[in-house]
């Protein structure tokens, strides 16, 4: 059963199982830290990212963002503790 992570955030949930619970775009198995290194880390625009992947709407990677700055400490350690060191191996 997957769970709203915020009623402030309607296109984000966790749902145990799924990401290893992290939160996600609702019915995908996109995460917010993915949405997150695209855009903020990587530079890519929405328009591109929704461009890359059809399946999801502008108003799904705006509500992805906007969840990265209510919970930015908690999607900061997703990404560190999922990105590689430079000599590849895991950082956590």
């Amino acid at each position: 059963m997957s769970t709203s992570a915020d009623t402030k955030h309607p296109h984000v949930v966790r749902t145990e199982g799924v990401c290893g619970g992290e939160p996600v775009v609702r019915d995908t198995r996109f995460t917010v830290r993915a949405i997150v290194t695209y855009v903020l880390r990587l530079g890519m625009t929405v328009e591109e990212v929704v461009r890359e992947w059809p399946h999801l709407a502008p108003a799904q990677v705006y509500d992805a963002l906007s969840f990265y700055y209510d919970y930015q400490d908690e999607i900061d350690e997703l990404i560190r503790r999922n990105t590689p060191a430079p000599d590849g191996r895991a950082t956590a």
